[in-house]
């Protein structure tokens, strides 16, 4: 029985006075059947163990495999866990106990079954404590003597009662079941001992010599197996195996052999041979064109090793591996960011700026998007001078996936948002804090710029922290991320319809983006109304409050921007459209080379000084001057892998005269009835068909960049693998390209490489790959000029290979006609024969069914 809950009375003194529960025990189990009625078995845990200090192998051990407990302990111990206490089964013999003292034994061989055993009386802790001394003459009989004093019982013979047991022993004998036969050889006694020759014989010849007793199945007898109870031992399988090597010794050998060569009879009869003949003239065009193949072209030169550079006298040109220069990580955002694009500022050398967004997929930046509003949104300024703290952090509404520097002020920055929105920066203000210009005493001003890897970092500088200019209108901007970004260059202009005109301004006014929206748009910075004065009064009500550490530059852009061209990629009689990653124009003057780098300097300086991003609205009154023979043609990378090479102009409908639309966008612009006329003028999306279009990237295009030193060489990097187009020429060489790199020094390069976990890495380029060898870029002209050629080649192949496939296809057509086209006699002879088959057939079945005999046969085919 379950033991009652104890119960708790309260003394009128305020102390707990506890009544142990009371309840009819059962009787403990002790060790009367082996002779021992003092012993009670029981478990002790280790909960147990550590209460009474009875701890195995530290407060018992060998030597002393006994603890004395106290009797009042054991009570405590009734209090505090009553039920649960593991003396709670012998507590009446306990309770009963005459001394103070119990003896607890360890047993340690489980000889009782349990891990200890209580002795419950005083002589037996006597006889444990104080064993009898065996004498002298015992000492031999003493080994055989156990501990515990057992006392040997004789069994008592008892009745058998049965169980069941003999059926199941009397279904496991194995018992006959088939009848015996008695076989009985017999030999006649004169035959005993006598000798016996054996010989051979021929089995097959002699009569009875052969008897083979193959098996064969008996129905008249069957075998029913029981079922049995079989127990087995799962035994691993050892082999021992052991193998010696012969030893061979090498010896020199030689063989002579003299050529096969036919006799002069087998060459005549192979020189008039048929098969022969006409072996060669089958073969003879194919070995004609492979040998003219052969001529034109080496097909066994190694492309890589004409293009390898001569070894010099300086630098060690085994070295072939990116060493990491530097790395620079944001050490104070709470947030895991990766980085989302990296440019190196294009006046300043070591310094580099990187865009971080937060590290989250679709669905947790969705969940955590309220969070993701309490968290900057920045692009961080690194310098050489001190990889740990940013120079600039610039500030937008949400995270940037791609920015670029204006080319005609690098002061100017506009990056593109996840929103779809672009965020344009003036740092003009703060640019004595990153380019280090040292005015002389002089009135000439000299600009001498330092590198800013080779000045000393301030401790004490704060990190700069700079608000953007403007953004975009999101309603009337891309609806998706953008995912590149572009400055138009200063030479030029486009209007809505994308005709090329002269720049009226002087300056990089208009960019190109692409989003995943599916729509490519143009954006002009500058105010589209020309500035009309207002009365004084008036632009006092209409002030705006611009907060002082805002620049003024693009405040006419802010919340009201709109691009003033989109252009969507058809995918042509689908509604569906391209969904464009990157772009590349035609006339990208964004890379700064080497030899420009001076003029690019002083460029800068004078921008710095005019500011002519302050008075955007000069030059837009001067006439537009068109440019004839304007490439408007540029490339474009899709999400499913495409390269299109496809114009930005809008075309005209050769039947209307109007300019094509999507119906989609068509649709959409009926009904916007209420919109001002010169709002029109903006967004007008066009749907473009590309000019040429081609599958060549197994995932997302993430790269379309043009060469710096080839302006019709365009690198495209998606998916697994890469691929190198010629404008003109719309077929990929597959082959690799070398990125654009930082050139330092005559003697370091430089290239930065961002990874996952938003750390960005500067490895240095080694000699091999950083200095061009003699011959290189000739060697490199005539590579392409040699694809180019090949290219041409493989697609004459294709058309030549589509007309002898056309050819063999007619001369099949015609070979079936002929097989149709049957004469007369033709027919009739095959008609005759068929018949006189059939008649054979008849006479045939006429004699096996013996309605008439040969001699018949004969007279019936006469008569027939």
């Amino acid at each position: 029985m379950a033991p009652k809950p104890q119960k708790r009375k309260i003394s009128k003194r305020g102390k707990n006075k506890i009544t142990l529960p009371v309840s009819e025990e059962a009787e403990p189990i002790n060790m009367e059947s082996m002779g021992h009625p003092e012993i009670y078995p029981l478990v002790l845990t280790t909960k147990t163990q550590e209460i009474f200090n009875c701890r195995v192998d530290e407060d018992i051990t060998d030597e002393q495999p006994y603890k004395l407990i106290r009797k009042e302990d054991i009570f405590a111990d009734f209090v505090n866990r009553a039920a649960v206490s593991d003396f709670y089964p012998v507590k009446k013999i306990i309770q009963e106990y005459p001394g103070d003292e119990l003896l607890l034994v360890y047993d340690k061989d489980f000889r009782y079954g349990l891990n200890f055993y209580l002795i419950g009386t005083e002589e037996g802790k006597e006889n444990y404590l104080n064993p009898l001394e065996v004498p002298e003459e015992q000492e031999e009989y003493k080994e055989h003597i156990p501990e515990d004093l057992y006392v040997y019982k004789p069994p008592v013979s008892k009745p058998w009662v049965s169980l069941g047991s003999e059926k199941e022993i009397d279904e496991e004998t194995v018992k006959e079941s088939t009848k015996q036969i008695t076989y009985m050889i017999s030999r006649k006694r004169s035959e005993f001992g006598a000798p016996i020759k054996f010989s051979d014989q021929n089995a097959s010849s002699v009569k009875d010599a052969y008897i083979e007793c193959t098996a064969y199945p008996d129905k008249n007898f069957t075998l029913k197996q029981l079922e049995r109870d079989v127990g087995m031992q799962v035994v691993p399988q050892i082999k021992d195996i052991s193998t010696q090597t012969r030893w061979t010794y090498p010896q020199n050998a030689t063989t002579q052999y003299h050529p096969r060569e036919f006799s002069e009879e087998e060459k005549k009869t192979l020189e008039q041979s048929k098969t022969l003949t006409d072996f060669l003239n089958n073969v003879s065009m194919s070995v004609e064109i492979a040998l003219q193949q052969n001529e034109i072209m080496n097909v066994f030169i190694d492309d890589w090793k004409r293009l390898a550079e001569e070894e010099g006298t300086f630098g060690d040109k085994t070295d072939t591996h990116l060493k990491e220069y530097q790395s620079f990580t944001d050490l104070h955002s709470p947030t895991e960011k990766m980085i989302t694009c990296v440019s190196w500022h294009p006046v300043i050398f070591g310094l580099i700026a990187v865009s971080v967004a937060v590290r989250l997929s679709f669905e947790e930046r969705v969940h955590f998007s309220g969070k993701l509003l309490l968290q900057p949104s920045l692009i961080l300024f690194w310098s050489f001078s001190d990889p740990i703290h940013p120079q600039l952090m610039l500030e937008s509404p949400d995270d940037i996936f791609c920015f670029e520097f204006c080319p005609s002020d690098p002061n100017i920055i506009a990056g593109g948002c996840i929103n779809g929105q672009i965020v344009m920066w003036d740092i003009t203000t703060h640019a004595d804090r990153i380019e280090n210009i040292k005015v002389g005493g002089s009135r000439s001003k000299k600009v001498t710029l330092k590198p800013l890897f080779l000045l000393e970092p301030e401790s004490n500088k704060e990190v700069m922290y700079i608000r953007h200019c403007a953004v975009s209108s999101i309603e009337n901007g891309h609806r998706k991320v953008i995912t590149d970004i572009h400055w138009l260059s200063d030479t030029f202009e486009i209007n809505r319809l994308g005709s090329v005109f002269e720049n009226r301004s002087g300056i990089s006014c208009q960019l190109a983006t692409c989003s995943a929206d599916c729509t490519i748009c143009f954006w002009d910075i500058r105010p589209q109304k020309a500035l009309t004065p207002q009365p004084t009064e008036k632009k006092k009500e209409e002030s705006i409050e611009i907060p002082f550490d805002v620049p003024s530059t693009f405040l006419h852009l802010d919340l009201s921007w709109k691009p003033f061209s989109k252009i969507r990629l058809s995918k042509g009689e689908t509604t569906l459209d391209h969904c464009p990653t990157k772009i590349s124009l035609s006339d990208d003057t964004l890379l700064y080379k080497e030899q420009d780098k001076a003029a690019a300097q002083d460029k800068a300086v004078k921008a710095g000084e005019a500011r002519p991003y302050q008075n955007l609205e000069e030059g837009l009154a001067n006439h537009l001057e068109p440019i004839d023979d304007f490439c408007t043609k540029f490339f474009v990378g899709t999400e499913e892998g495409e390269v299109i090479y496809t114009d930005w102009k809008m075309e005209r409908d050769p039947e209307t005269g109007r300019f094509m639309r999507t119906r989609l966008w068509a649709a959409e612009w009926r009904n916007v009835n209420s919109v001002i006329k010169d709002e029109m003028a903006f967004s007008t999306p066009t749907a473009k068909k590309p000019v040429s279009l081609y599958t060549v990237h197994d995932g997302a295009v993430h790269t379309v960049q043009r060469s710096p030193f080839y302006h019709d060489i365009i690198l495209t990097v998606g998916g697994w693998n890469v691929a190198i187009w010629k404008e003109g020429v719309m077929s990929c060489f597959p082959e690799l390209f070398l990125p654009h790199f930082l050139n330092l020094s005559a003697k370091q390069q430089f290239i930065a490489i961002a990874d996952y976990f938003g750390t960005l890495h500067i490895l240095e380029i080694p000699w091999t790959l950083s200095h061009p060898s003699t011959n290189e870029v000739s060697s490199i002209h005539y590579y392409f000029e040699r694809e180019v050629k090949h290219l041409e080649y493989v697609e004459q192949r294709k058309k030549i290979r589509e007309q002898e496939k056309k050819d063999m296809k007619l001369e099949i057509e015609k070979k079936k006609v002929k097989m149709h086209q049957k004469s007369k006699e033709q027919m009739e002879a095959e008609l005759k024969m068929e018949y006189e088959s059939y008649l054979e057939l008849e006479r045939n079945v006429l004699v096996n069914l013996g309605l008439i005999k040969v001699k018949e046969t004969m007279s019936y085919v006469e008569m027939v």
